[in-house]
């Protein structure tokens, strides 16, 4: 996967997970601090990039009418896996199919049936496509939880720093988030390189701004909520950081210490 997930990613995908329906792009911003644009934008990019699937409505089934909902275990033969699950996808009352790497039950299959005579239809059309039906049950209830590594920290946000990849001979690549009250804001990269504020071994790489990443120039200035990505050959310093964090900033949200920043 080409597409690398950073702190701002992760945060969408968990604010997604826990209520896809009731959470906007702006509310998703408010937490990330970025622009409304900006979470639109990387909603898109996970989506076209294969993380983000779909977007599903999870249903208590037996609230609709006594329906039965049923898990049937099955095998496959695993050069059929793949073909077997679309054709069970066919199957009137199916509404999820599950593939797993395991020899024996490796597809699960749930279905929802009207009684259990429907219940009953549906493992006759499994076993018709030579399915081995290994086990079944009734499904009492199903609960979804957001994935809590991608969550808030503990701390209040995640200050300025959003990801960092540690490169060979100690270079870094780290992608800070601008803060409204970032010491620089409004100032242009030509007034940063004159002002020394940057380190003469850190390259401004690109600026995301809503829905467009700009390439930086002399006359680009930096804005509250731009997503700005720093090449440094010595690694970034928590000087540095603070450029683009907010006034209130504590040492704690300057520092990164992540299994997440491997050696690339």
């Amino acid at each position: 996967m080409d597409y690398r997930l950073d702190e701002i990613d992760r945060l969408i995908l968990h604010a997604l997970m826990s209520d896809a329906r009731g959470t906007s792009a702006p509310m998703i911003a408010d937490e990330v601090s970025v622009s409304p644009g900006t979470i639109r934008n990387r909603i898109h990019q996970l989506e076209d990039n294969g993380i983000i699937t779909g977007y599903h409505a999870n249903v208590d089934f037996e609230q609709t009418g006594h329906r039965f909902t049923n898990l049937f275990v099955c095998t496959a033969p695993v050069p059929e896996r793949e073909r077997l699950s679309k054709l069970v996808r066919e199957i009137p009352g199916i509404v999820n199919v599950r593939e797993l790497l395991s020899g024996r039950g490796n597809l699960h299959v749930l279905a929802v049936g009207e009684d259990m005579n429907d219940v009953t239809r549906i493992g006759r059309e499994l076993s018709n496509l030579r399915l081995d039906i290994e086990d079944e049950n009734l499904v009492r209830r199903e609960s979804f939880e957001p994935y809590s590594p991608f969550g808030p920290n503990e701390r209040p946000g995640f200050g300025a720093l959003a990801d960092v990849v540690s490169l060979a001979g100690g270079s870094e690549v780290v992608e800070l988030v601008v803060a409204t009250d970032a010491p620089i804001v409004g100032k242009t990269l030509g007034e940063i390189g004159d002002d020394d504020l940057l380190a003469d071994d850190v390259l401004v790489v690109s600026i995301e701004r809503d829905d467009d990443i700009h390439t930086p120039r002399g006359g680009t200035t930096i804005e509250p909520d731009d997503v700005v990505t720093l090449l440094s050959r010595g690694g970034v310093s928590e000087e540095t950081i603070r450029l683009f964090a907010s006034l209130e900033t504590d040492d704690a949200d300057v520092t990164v210490a992540s299994d997440e920043n491997a050696e690339e």
